[in-house]
C-alpha cells in the first residue's frame, strides 16, 4: 500500500510539474509573420512603414533597401546659403551614426501634402516629426517636412526612394 501511494505521490507530482506554465519563459512565435511591422513596400504606405520601422526598431538592413542605388539627400546649408547634398554611402553612414547615438527614436508620419507622378515615379511630400532621445536630459525633437522622389522600374518591383529633400526649418 505504501509503495502504491508514492507511485501515485510521484505521477501526481509529475503531472503537476508537467502543467504548469511559467509565465517568464513564454513559449517562441514560429508564425514568422511580420506583416504587421513590416510593410509591403510594393505599395507607398509600405515604403512609409518600413521607413518608420527602420527608424524606431534602428535597423539599417531595412532603411538600406528604402534607398535607391542612384540615391541622394539634399537640404539647404543656411551657413552657406546654398543646397547640399550627398548620395547613398555618405547617408547610410549617417543614418548608422544616428541609429548608434541615440537610444530611443520615433518617427512619426504626417499629412501628405502632395503627391503627383504615375505607377513607376511620384514625387511625394508629407510632413514628419522625428523625437530623438540621446539621454534622458537630451532630448531631440524635430518637426518638418520631407519631399521624397521614389520610384520603381515596374509594377512588380518594390518603391525605392531617389531623391530626399529635405524642407525642414530647423
Amino acid at each position: 500500500m505504501k509503495k502504491t501511494l508514492y507511485i501515485l505521490f510521484i505521477i501526481f507530482t509529475f503531472a503537476i510539474l508537467q502543467s504548469c506554465i511559467n509565465p517568464f519563459a513564454p513559449t517562441l512565435d514560429d508564425s514568422n509573420n511580420t506583416s504587421d511591422i513590416i510593410g509591403d513596400q510594393k505599395t507607398v504606405e509600405g515604403l512609409f512603414k518600413n521607413f518608420r520601422y527602420a527608424y524606431v526598431f534602428k535597423d539599417t538592413l531595412v532603411y538600406g533597401n528604402l534607398l535607391a542605388d542612384d540615391f541622394t539627400f539634399v537640404y539647404w546649408n543656411y551657413d552657406q546659403g546654398t543646397n547640399r547634398t550627398w548620395g547613398r554611402e555618405e547617408d547610410m553612414r549617417s543614418t548608422a551614426g544616428l541609429f548608434q547615438a541615440a537610444q530611443n527614436l520615433d518617427l512619426i508620419w504626417n499629412e501628405v501634402v502632395l503627391s503627383i507622378g504615375d505607377s513607376l515615379i511620384k514625387d511625394i511630400s508629407r510632413g514628419f516629426i522625428l523625437n530623438i532621445v540621446f539621454s534622458p536630459s537630451d532630448v531631440v525633437r524635430l518637426q518638418g517636412r520631407v519631399n521624397l522622389r521614389i520610384k520603381r522600374n515596374s509594377v512588380d518591383d518594390e518603391w525605392k526612394i531617389s531623391i530626399w529633400r529635405d524642407e525642414s526649418n530647423y
